[in-house]
Formats: structure tokens, C-alpha cells, sequence
């Protein structure tokens, strides 16, 4: 994980509130996206995730949506995208989510009570946005084979007392205006 840690360590932090943000092209867009970091992510997801037998891949917008693409086109399995959008579909599921700077509603669609999914997001920070994609997921009926953020900002989480295990790609923490790794190798 050579690139998605230098890309870390090389991040700026911006404070929204009181909350420390880094800036980075996984969870931001910004700087841009370099394909090699893409490819290393991508490739640490599918060793790294529970793949057998999932019928979906699930991830919220916005963020999430270009690497579960990516896993989506190197394994073949379908993508979701939880919209911040209501559609007003058949089937359709609102969920409501709170992170450390925002708030809202998302709508999932095209999943069914026994859909095996993968759930993949950019970040783990407060679990808001987890907790409430997983809820709903239960809700529905589905049945979640495997979690994985591919960054998790250490410290406590909503899903800290939650049955729900989210697997990481690398955990870091913010200390006086810059990323500290904190485990390189994630959680299992």
C-alpha cells in the first residue's frame, strides 16, 4: 500500500467545524486521481473482501462510486449506488445518515430481502453513514457478506457496538494538522 500511504501522509487537512478533514482523491476527488493509486486499492479490496457467492456490490454516493466501479469491472459483480436522490421507485428504501460535518437522506433501490452484498466505502470517520447503509440493509433483508472502507479515521465509531464488522484497507488519525498512520495494513 505504498501510494495509498504517501498519498496520505502527503494530504492536506482542512477544518470543517470542529472536525479535522484531510483532502484526499479517494474521499474527495481532489487532488486528482492517479490510476496506479486506483489499481493498488482495487487489488487490495479484492484480496482483502469476502467475494464468494455476492450477487451485489452496495456503496453509497458519491464518493464510493469509483472504486466499487472498478471492483464491479474487475469482478464482474453488479454495482448499487445509494442515491442522495429519491426516486420514488418500486422497492425503494430511505435511510437517514449523520457524519462528523453533514446530514441527509439516501435511498437505496435494486436490493432484495437475500441479496448477498458487499458494502464498499471510501471512509470510515464517526460510521454515520455505515451504520445507516447497514441498517437499512438489514431492514431490507439483505444479507451482508463482507464491509470494507478502504480509509478508517481511528477512534470511536457508531458501529463500535454493532454486530457489523468493517473490514479497512489502512486506519489513520489527524494530530495537529497532519495524517498519522496508524496501522498500515487496516482491520480485518
Amino acid at each position: 500500500m505504498d501510494q495509498l500511504r504517501q498519498s496520505l501522509l502527503d494530504a492536506p487537512i482542512i477544518q470543517k467545524g470542529d472536525y479535522e478533514y484531510f483532502v484526499h482523491p479517494i474521499s474527495d476527488g481532489v487532488p486528482m486521481l492517479e490510476p496506479g493509486l486506483l489499481r493498488e486499492i482495487v487489488i487490495k479490496i479484492i484480496r482483502k473482501a469476502d467475494l464468494e457467492d455476492v450477487d451485489k456490490i452496495v456503496t453509497p454516493a458519491a464518493m464510493g462510486i469509483h472504486i466499487s466501479t472498478a471492483v464491479s469491472l474487475m469482478t464482474d459483480i453488479p454495482l448499487v449506488v445509494i442515491r442522495k436522490r429519491e426516486y420514488g421507485l418500486d422497492g425503494e428504501v430511505s435511510l437517514h445518515q449523520q457524519t462528523g460535518y453533514s446530514e441527509g437522506d439516501m435511498f437505496i433501490n435494486d436490493v432484495d430481502e437475500g441479496d448477498r452484498v458487499l458494502v464498499l466505502d471510501d471512509v470510515l470517520s464517526t460510521g454515520g453513514t455505515m451504520k445507516a447503509v447497514l441498517d437499512a440493509l438489514d431492514h431490507i433483508g439483505a444479507d451482508v457478506v463482507d464491509t470494507v472502507a478502504i480509509i478508517k479515521k481511528a477512534g470511536p465509531t457508531e458501529l463500535d457496538d454493532s454486530e457489523h464488522n468493517v473490514k479497512t484497507l489502512i486506519n489513520v488519525t489527524v494530530e495537529d494538522g497532519e495524517v498519522v498512520i496508524v496501522d498500515e495494513h487496516g482491520d480485518d
